[in-house]
């Protein structure tokens, strides 16, 4: 089978490469079928890297986005999972040292919950997550961990969210839970506050000040630990 692919977006200027944001798209629970670039599920996350890029390239972060080889998780094969491991040794060879910050929505949220342990990353955007009562917890302690689910979502349980957002607490990172009053799975109908604060936990990530009015994640953040917790997102 084919390996996976990266579209690049490089940092402005010729400095070195100081960080990635490695974005991670939604998929099936099920399906050996190929995935392209041109399913609705990465092409939703093709905004989300142009924000994204727009507020870190300036200050030597890379957006990676990733397409999978499959269009599905596939059970205990979680084929995502060793597509973007792939994605890690591949920034671990080419910017040694750089450290990854993951952006996933639905099973690319899941696909970074997993990945959290890894050294080399910093932490993660989960939006939308897929998360399973059973997935385990990874060793997330000094690692940043935005999560944000819609409270009309009806593809994948809100619950799940905020459950990992507590055992993540406990673990020890750093944890910021919203949830998007009258959102679906899609992150459509309040699609520009699911990239500012997709954009805002890289900017907290890589400490760069955002470009446009920064949104609530640094009060939320600035708050004690249990008052970072199912917080209703304001608009940007």
């Amino acid at each position: 089978m084919a390996t996976p692919g990266l579209a690049v977006r490089s940092p402005n200027g010729a400095g070195p490469v100081r960080g990635i944001v490695l974005v991670l798209n939604g998929g099936r629970a099920r399906s050996t079928a190929p995935a392209y670039r041109r399913h609705l599920a990465y092409l939703r996350m093709i905004r989300f890297a142009a924000v994204i890029h727009a507020a870190v390239a300036d200050h030597g972060v890379a957006v990676w986005q990733l397409c999978y080889r499959m269009r599905g998780w596939n059970g205990e094969q979680r084929a995502p999972v060793a597509d973007a491991r792939w994605a890690l040794e591949r920034a671990r060879a080419t910017h040694p040292g750089a450290p990854v910050f993951l952006v996933g929505h639905s099973m690319g949220g899941r696909t970074a919950a997993y990945l959290l342990g890894d050294p080399d990353v910093a932490g993660a955007c989960l939006l939308a997550a897929w998360i399973e009562p059973r997935d385990e917890m990874p060793a997330v302690a000094g690692r940043l961990v935005v999560v944000a689910h819609g409270d009309r979502d009806r593809t994948t349980n809100p619950a799940g969210s905020a459950r990992f957002a507590v055992a993540a607490t406990v673990a020890g990172a750093t944890v910021a839970q919203f949830v998007v009053p009258g959102e679906g799975h899609a992150m459509l109908r309040r699609a520009a506050a699911w990239h500012a604060l997709a954009r805002d936990a890289c900017c907290v990530a890589f400490d760069v000040a955002p470009p446009a009015r920064p949104g609530q994640l640094a009060r939320v953040l600035a708050a004690p630990a249990a008052q970072r917790l199912s917080v209703p997102l304001a608009p940007p």
